[in-house]
């Protein structure tokens, strides 16, 4: 998996959980619901790149 990619999935797991916990803290619904959202990219991204990982070996 390219470092740069990692990281950018990284990151963006990173900020959709601060996110979700902004959202929780303040009460705001759409707030949490977009920091889920973001972490499920995070994830995708993540999971894409394993699996391109697997496949060239």
């Amino acid at each position: 998996m390219s470092a740069n990619k990692k990281a950018r999935a990284k990151g963006q797991q990173i900020k959709g959980k601060a996110k979700e916990a902004a959202g929780r803290a303040t009460g705001k619904d759409r707030l949490t619901a977009e920091g889920r959202a973001e972490q499920a990219k995070g994830d995708a991204r993540e999971a894409v790149e394993k699996a391109k990982d697997t496949f060239r070996r």
